[in-house]
């Protein structure tokens, strides 16, 4: 079946960076665009990032020149590099297939001084 789980989340100060990881399995990889998702405490789910089969990448309006995603299709993984992270970039953050088809569990992300 089709399995999603993310790492890497933590609390981290302003300014700060984190790494994300969503490891795949149980679906063909390389075959499917990947995304992260977040939602923060009473507000809807939002795109952070999305890379496309042929490595294309899009990327909310918020994280633009912050954030960047990346794939390794050899190792099923999905990454989220975190840069210059603000307060307001607290949430859960979630690894998606093809936006929203499946759904990992979550990670928590805190940006606190």
């Amino acid at each position: 079946q089709v399995q999603l789980v993310e790492s890497g989340g933590g609390l981290v100060q302003p300014g700060g960076s984190l790494r994300l990881s969503c490891a795949a399995s149980g679906f063909s990889f390389s075959a499917y665009t990947m995304g992260w998702y977040r939602q923060a405490p009473g507000k809807q789910r939002e795109l952070v990032a999305e890379v496309f089969i042929g490595g294309n990448t899009n990327y909310g309006d918020t994280v633009k020149g912050r954030f960047t995603i990346s794939r390794d299709n050899p190792k099923r993984t999905v990454y989220l590099q975190m840069d210059n992270l603000k307060p307001e970039d607290t949430a859960v953050y979630y690894c998606t297939r093809a936006a929203g088809e499946y759904w990992g569990q979550g990670t928590q992300v805190t940006v606190s001084s």
